[in-house]
């Protein structure tokens, strides 16, 4: 499976903004840091704020941060939003698939499950499951462990 580069954007600008909970960013700001165009990644915020992801302030000093904590904030909940289509194949397009297999095809079950065994692997971490430093990534198993 590959995500589009607008939901890899969106992730990319939510660990940013989790990683400086203190202050705002800037469209330019992120834009030069990870290198992605402007007109892109000011669609890409306009996206996530009206997905609740993060809010605005503008005007002089303004920008935008998280409008939730980094633990409230799941992947999965980040994918399926961003993902304008989740269909993993032509036949998971209603009235468009020119399969010849169609009906019987079992295929596309198997397809099925194995982008819901994605998305529900990426419901089991949060943007702050994100931070941790490059190869020591927090497993869902040691956050429990680490829990209560």
């Amino acid at each position: 499976m590959q995500l589009t580069r607008f939901t890899d954007f969106s992730l990319r600008v939510l660990i940013s903004l989790a990683a400086r909970p203190d202050g705002l960013a800037t469209v330019a700001a992120l834009a030069e840091e990870h290198g992605i165009s402007r007109h892109h990644l000011t669609r890409v915020v306009h996206q996530l704020g009206i997905k609740g992801y993060i809010e605005t302030m503008r005007g002089k000093g303004g920008g935008f941060r998280l409008a939730r904590v980094p633990e409230a904030i799941r992947v999965g909940d980040v994918v399926r939003d961003m993902e304008s289509g989740f269909e993993i194949a032509e036949c998971f397009q209603p009235g468009q698939s020119a399969c010849r297999l169609m009906p019987g095809c079992t295929l596309k079950g198997v397809l099925g499950e194995a982008a819901q065994a994605f998305l529900a692997t990426l419901d089991r971490y949060t943007l702050a499951d994100l931070l941790s430093p490059p190869g020591q990534a927090i497993t869902p198993a040691v956050r429990s462990a680490r829990c209560c």
